[in-house]
């Protein structure tokens, strides 16, 4: 049996609500939240009935009722918060993007494997049913030869230059916050891409308001993405085969329905499935079984893919000219 495992919350903002109440509901044992505010983190404790509050990360990493911490403070300071985390000695589960870029990912890495932990990226669409399955549906090869992956993430976001996601300083743009998704799903499908081109349009901040990608993986294998945070798009993603092809339906990051379709138009098969909440906690229950395995890296998203998905960020943003302040 999975050995459940103590949880703390680091932060209190609205995903940090999301995931606690995923992991409330589900059954899973959280034991601490830490916020910079002990105000704060006391509201956040009574909300879900959590026993132990406390006014600093530092003292939540030093909990010695806590196991594991899910990270969920804005991404330029996951690196530094995760940091507080694994040097308390406690596994963390990180909020995507994991990082602001690919060295401060590689760090953690290297720290967590220096002192025996597992680190992990909160990226929770690859845990869910309806991805569990097209995994298997890609190994089984009903598709035939693979050849293309179509994603995209778009929403109609506040254009308020105050806004944490028009803000550079504080990470913000379509591509870290939206087209890590897209991005990250291609990864799952056909690896590390052979060759990247980007484009992207502006907002008045700097930030990035659209990103789009074609990925190139040599034997005639290609990925489109496209990320927005201007425009409220289909959110909808294809697999498309030879034989057959995947049609996932919106918003297709999240628990949803999708289709096996082969080219004359008959479907091969529908799936749907019952989520109890969000769906945010089936990562969490990886995280437990991993850690009761004593398997610091997993299959589903190794860390070593982690750092690499960053990479690959990385060079889309260099291709669109896009560089953070505190890099």
């Amino acid at each position: 049996m999975t050995e459940r495992l103590r949880w703390g919350i680091l932060a209190t903002g609205g995903i940090a609500h999301a995931f606690t109440s995923d992991l409330v509901a589900n059954g899973f044992d959280v034991r601490a939240v830490g916020s910079r505010s002990l105000e704060k983190a006391s509201a956040f404790a009574a909300e879900f009935g959590i026993p132990n509050a406390h006014g600093s990360y530092e003292a939540l990493a030093a909990d010695p009722e806590v196991d594991i911490v899910y990270v969920a403070t804005p991404h330029p300071f996951h690196a530094t918060d995760a940091t507080i985390v694994l040097e308390g000695g406690k596994h963390a589960l990180i909020e995507k993007p994991f990082t602001i870029n690919a060295a401060e990912a590689r760090a953690l890495a290297d720290l967590a494997a220096a002192k025996g932990l597992l680190v992990m990226e909160a990226m929770w669409t690859r845990y869910l049913p309806h991805m569990v399955r097209i995994r298997e549906i890609l190994a089984s090869g009903v598709l035939g030869e693979v050849k293309t992956v179509i994603a995209d993430h778009t929403q109609d976001l506040p254009d308020d230059p105050g806004h944490r996601l028009n803000a550079l300083e504080l990470g913000g743009g379509a591509l870290l916050d939206l087209g890590i998704y897209p991005v990250s799903f291609t990864w799952d499908v056909f690896g590390a891409p052979s060759a990247i081109r980007a484009s992207a349009t502006f907002k008045e901040t700097g930030a990035d308001a659209s990103v789009a990608t074609i990925f190139d993986y040599g034997q005639g294998r290609l990925a489109t993405t496209f990320s927005a945070s201007d425009t409220s798009g289909p959110n909808t993603a294809v697999v498309l085969g030879t034989e057959a092809r995947i049609e996932i339906d919106k918003v297709w990051y999240t628990p949803t329905t999708f289709r096996v379709v082969a080219p004359d138009g008959s479907v091969l098969e529908s799936f749907e499935s019952e989520v109890n909440g969000r769906g945010m906690h089936y990562q969490a229950l990886e995280a437990e079984r991993l850690v009761a395995a004593g398997d610091l890296t997993g299959v589903i998203l190794p860390i070593d893919e982690t750092v690499a998905v960053m990479g690959t960020l990385d060079e889309i943003r260099a291709q669109i000219g896009l560089r953070y302040p505190n890099e």
